[in-house]
């Protein structure tokens, strides 16, 4: 897109050199003066520098003499004088001279001790003044102080020297300009197109291949192109800002091409700040995958999305004070002001953003944690800036302030390290005391054999006679991650228990009331005939189960 921007800009050139080619407007006024030099006021001392220093009547003798050369009397007064005019030239500033005072004894009114003073441009040329002494105003002696240094800020890197090699190459004028400004528009272009080709070359063919040479091949594609392109029109934008000044184009035309250039660089820097933060994002997104907590997968498209605003408003600050040379404190002032207004109407709101700040730092959960505090109970599916988003157990979605998260005591039971399991198991009655010593023998074993629970913590008993059962107290824990894995677990414990209740002939008691009648005739008794060897069926019950289970 900017290729076709700066093929069209030699026409859009030549259509504004037929209005005007001057540094100064009112040319009627510049032609009043004449061959005469007249420093009675800042206006014509302005009229009398540029007008003996037009190619018309080029006499740079005369525009000496508006230069106050009263600390510098060993230095080349006409020198100074082109290199002022230059400047003026490679500022791009227009000087207007409706605008200028007409006045023998004017003053600034916005200096200290209103001085007879006048500045052409306070924000490009603060240095750069008429200062009256005597009857006659001239650049002052500070200004022409400032000339040499001001000079080589204006044209660096040695682009001066080609203010005095390209005009050698011809004055002929050809579509409203210069043969030299021609040859050197057409040198400029060429340098421009060759760069970025070579640069793209570059990019595109040597970067990728070695991206895709030590395996990372979509990452170059995908995050580092993009910024090195962007970069690419970076660089030709700076390259453009630093040589077509040296073309000396009409003041109108070449005044607007600077704004766009000065606008074009803050503008661009965004731009590669912006997409390097997707550079950034994909790292830390990376980092994240290495961590056991979720939450930093969640934090990495807040940050994300928190950089890339960060960007776009200190880029749009930078846009309107260097590019379009905007006063931005006013802009400023009004933005803490309303940001004061705003902070009170939206005090929820910002409660909320320096919640989710508080989880983040603190980590109090992650995704996919199950936790509880008051109304709030399920798993936790998202966590955003305002609020924080809960799967509950019916499947429905819950969306909790953050803020309110914040200051709630929260139980997590997703970072538990053991999950516990306690039951009590009910034997009848007519359980003997060593079948029952034997069933608590069987059951330890049932604990240590399970691959799922923690060796050094349980506790199973023989532990309470209540109203219709003999109690057994069955206290383990699972060191599992997840609720659907203890689940899992708590199956698989309860079908040994079973088990082993069923092979040495355990009778679990239940909430019943039941008449035994004993001597009722020619009917057996309930009361099971319990025969011994116990101890001898729960180690054939370990042999057969449980080694089983450890195969």
């Amino acid at each position: 897109m900017l290729k076709k921007y700066f093929i069209l800009l030699p026409l859009l050139l030549w259509i504004s050199t037929q209005a005007s080619g001057q540094l100064i407007s009112g040319k009627e006024d510049v032609y009043r003066i004449g061959n005469s030099v007249n420093l009675s006021s800042p206006y014509h001392t302005t009229l009398s520098f540029f007008y003996n220093l037009e190619e018309e009547h080029y006499q740079p003798e005369k525009a000496a003499l508006t230069l106050d050369l009263s600390d510098r009397k060993d230095q080349d007064g006409q020198r100074l004088a082109i290199k002022l005019k230059q400047i003026f030239e490679g500022k791009g500033i227009l000087i207007r001279t409706n605008e200028i005072p007409n006045e023998q004894n004017y003053f600034d009114s916005t200096s200290a001790n209103n001085e007879n003073i006048y500045y052409f441009d306070r924000q490009k040329l603060p240095g750069i003044f008429l200062q009256k002494s005597g009857d006659s105003w001239k650049y002052s002696a500070f200004s022409v102080s400032q000339i040499d240094e001001l000079h080589s800020e204006t044209y660096p890197y040695g682009t001066a020297k080609l203010l005095n090699i390209l005009p050698k190459i011809g004055n002929q004028e050809y579509l409203g300009l210069h043969l030299w400004q021609l040859v050197g528009l057409f040198i400029l272009l060429l340098l421009i197109f060759l760069s970025h080709w070579i640069f793209t070359l570059v990019v595109d063919k040597l970067m990728l291949y070695l991206f895709n040479r030590y395996g990372y091949g979509k990452v170059g594609e995908d995050y580092i192109l993009p910024v090195a392109r962007v970069i690419s029109f970076y660089l030709i934008v700076v390259l453009l800002s630093l040589f077509i000044r040296v073309l000396q184009l009409p003041i109108e035309i070449w005044s607007w091409i600077l704004i766009v250039l000065r606008t074009l660089k803050p503008f661009l820097v965004t731009i590669i700040f912006y997409k390097l933060t997707d550079v950034i994002a994909a790292y830390f997104a990376k980092l994240a995958t290495k961590t056991e907590s979720t939450l930093d997968d969640q934090l990495v498209p807040l940050m994300r999305k928190t950089l890339k605003a960060f960007v776009i408003l200190v880029g749009t600050l930078f846009i309107l004070r260097d590019g379009l040379n905007l006063d931005i404190i006013p802009f400023l002032t009004g933005l803490s002001i309303g940001g004061v207004a705003i902070a009170l109407a939206a005090q929820d709101t910002i409660k909320n953003f320096f919640g989710s700040v508080m989880i983040f730092i603190d980590k109090p959960f992650q995704v996919g944690d199950w936790i509880t505090s008051g109304e709030i109970d399920g798993t936790v599916e998202e966590v955003g800036f305002r609020s924080t988003r809960i799967r509950t157990f019916r499947n429905s979605l819950m969306y909790v302030p953050n803020g309110k998260i914040a200051d709630a005591i929260l139980d997590n039971h997703g970072l538990r390290q053991y999950r516990r399991f306690y039951t009590t198991l009910t034997i009848t009655y007519d359980t003997p005391p060593e079948l029952i010593d034997e069933f608590v023998k069987g059951l330890r074993q049932i604990v240590l054999a399970h691959p799922n629970t923690r060796k050094d913590g349980y506790h199973v008993y023989f532990n309470s006679l209540s109203s219709f059962s003999q109690d057994i107290m069955f206290y383990i824990f699972f060191e599992v991650p997840t609720w659907a894995e203890e689940l899992q677990s708590r199956h698989e414990i309860l079908i040994q228990i079973v088990k082993l209740a069923n092979s040495i002939g355990v009778r679990f008691a239940f909430p019943t009331q039941t008449l035994h009648m004993e001597s009722f005739p020619e009917k057996k008794t309930l009361v099971p005939q319990y025969s011994g060897g116990y101890e001898a069926k729960v180690t054939e019950f370990v042999q057969r189960e449980l080694s089983r289970k450890k195969e």
